[in-house]
């Protein structure tokens, strides 16, 4: 039997960023449920579809990643979605907040797309490849 694909929201609000985030989530072996460019379009994409795995960019315009995993956490239907917050800003307190916001790992950018594949391969089946 073929194991469950993980379905995945992509939030970013730079397109190629976002394009390469959809790629590493396919060669992880997942789909892609949702895109989004902003925070508030990233939040309506996860109660909608309530995705295994939230690929959150931290800055996005309306509500930030932070705010996003924060909400996300706070409601029983999503309390539950894994949640990768992906940053240009990669200070110890940078990640502490991202931490501290919910998120169950943090990337910094610039990110090689081998890295992205193996950390959501983490997050989406418990560490198998």
């Amino acid at each position: 039997m073929e194991p469950h694909a993980a379905r995945v929201l992509v939030a970013d609000d730079e397109d190629d960023i976002r394009g390469l985030v959809c790629l590493a989530v396919r060669r992880a072996g997942g789909t892609v449920v949702a895109e989004a460019a902003d925070g508030p379009t990233a939040l309506d994409a996860a109660r909608s579809t309530v995705p295994d795995l939230a690929v959150l960019d931290v800055s996005m315009p309306g509500a930030t990643g932070l705010e996003v995993c924060t909400t996300l956490r706070a409601e029983a239907a999503t309390a539950g979605v894994r949640v990768l917050l992906l940053s240009a800003g990669a200070s110890e307190e940078d990640v502490a907040r991202g931490l501290a916001s919910g998120a169950d790992s943090y990337l910094a950018k610039p990110f090689a797309v081998a890295g992205l594949v193996a950390r959501i391969r983490e997050l989406t089946t418990g560490g198998t490849a």
